[in-house]
């Protein structure tokens, strides 16, 4: 089994790609390529998708029963002792003062701590 997820690619390749398996949802393409076939169409998303991404994912006799290959994307396949892992980048929030609470006591709960109104 072979799925193929494109993103913000051209359609052409889409086109291209449904010659081989079905596109059953915008950019989600499903089939059961030979291994050689697979490749191939690989490497033709490779080539073709310009600013887009890609992800192929396709069945193969190891431990998790699957391993894929990405094209393009934040994140990255890796290995670890046999398991394929997903390797996120670490991505920070942007930190201004108008997000980050001040330290201290309220004035509300300082007035009720003095007995205050």
């Amino acid at each position: 089994m072979t799925v193929i997820v494109l993103t913000n690619c051209p359609p052409g390749l889409r086109g291209f790609l449904t010659r081989w398996l079905l596109e059953i949802s915008a950019g989600v393409f499903i089939g059961n390529p030979s291994a050689r076939i697979r490749d191939l169409l690989w490497d033709e998303v490779q080539q073709y998708a310009h600013q887009g991404r890609a992800l192929l994912a396709h069945t193969t006799n190891n431990e998790q029963g699957f391993t894929f290959r990405t094209y393009d994307h934040a994140w990255h396949p890796v290995d670890h002792e046999g398991l394929t892992l997903i390797r996120r980048p670490n991505v920070k929030a942007p930190t201004d003062a108008a997000n980050t609470p001040r330290k201290g006591w309220s004035k509300a709960s300082k007035q009720r701590r003095y007995g205050r109104s």
